[in-house]
């Protein structure tokens, strides 16, 4: 059996940080190395796994949100290869700037995973990084440019897995997901509807499902008559 790869996850909103912990061990292959909510406690995991050159110890790949309370995602990565830790990274975030997407290019990420997302789109990110690095820890060299072609292919391959539950859409969930961005304080289910011109049952739905990945932040609303309303907040 081939050797598992240890991830530390750098997130710091601590449901998101769980949601990512409990997908990593659903995927073959992979364990939790350890969790970091900011630059600081990164680096201090990353130096204290290179200067212990255990297997047991040491950290293959980073899972890395971007908006970190500390210091930028990318200002962390640079950090890294500064201090010759040989990691590779993953980003984990909610930014869609192209700016930052070529800076992280630049910086050495070699996958960018955008919030929200469900498992099955976790799972193809890492299942395809588990493929190309089985492929580069092989012995020997490579036979041709088509072959270092195929090698870097399987970090890009298009998924093959449907990316949301069944019965969800991309363009609903970028819809109450750009409605909870804008807002300027939570929504309810019933606020979301009425402003992205949906059912009070379809846009519970995706809430609910935002609130499940860890993009927002759910809890009671109180001061209504009967049961306490439940809102939305972007994090």
């Amino acid at each position: 059996m081939s050797e598992r790869i240890r991830v530390l996850v750098v997130e710091d909103e601590p449901i998101a940080q769980q949601a990512h912990a409990s997908y990593l061990r659903r995927v073959e292959g992979f364990e939790l190395a350890a969790v970091a909510g900011d630059a600081a406690t990164a680096m201090q995991a990353l130096r204290a796994a290179a200067a212990h050159r255990s297997p047991d110890d040491r950290i293959d790949l980073v899972l890395l949100d971007l908006n970190l309370p500390d210091a930028h995602g990318l200002e962390l990565c640079r950090r890294i290869r500064t201090a010759g830790i040989d990691v590779d990274v993953i980003a984990i975030t909610a930014a869609r700037d192209l700016r930052i997407v070529r800076a992280a290019v630049s910086a050495g990420i070699v996958q960018y995973l955008i919030k929200p997302f469900a498992f099955p789109a976790f799972a193809d990110k890492l299942e395809a990084y588990r493929s190309f690095r089985h492929t580069m820890s092989a012995e020997g060299s490579v036979a041709s440019q088509h072959e270092v072609d195929l090698t870097l292919a399987t970090l890009r391959a298009p998924s093959s897995r449907p990316q949301l539950a069944k019965g969800l859409s991309e363009d609903t969930l970028r819809l109450v997901s750009d409605l909870l961005r804008q807002a300027t304080g939570p929504l309810s289910a019933s606020e979301a509807a009425a402003a992205g011109s949906l059912s009070r049952v379809t846009a519970r739905r995706y809430l609910e499902y935002l609130a499940e990945t860890g993009a927002v932040e759910r809890s009671p609303r109180y001061g209504t008559p009967g049961r306490p309303e439940l809102e939305y907040r972007w994090r």
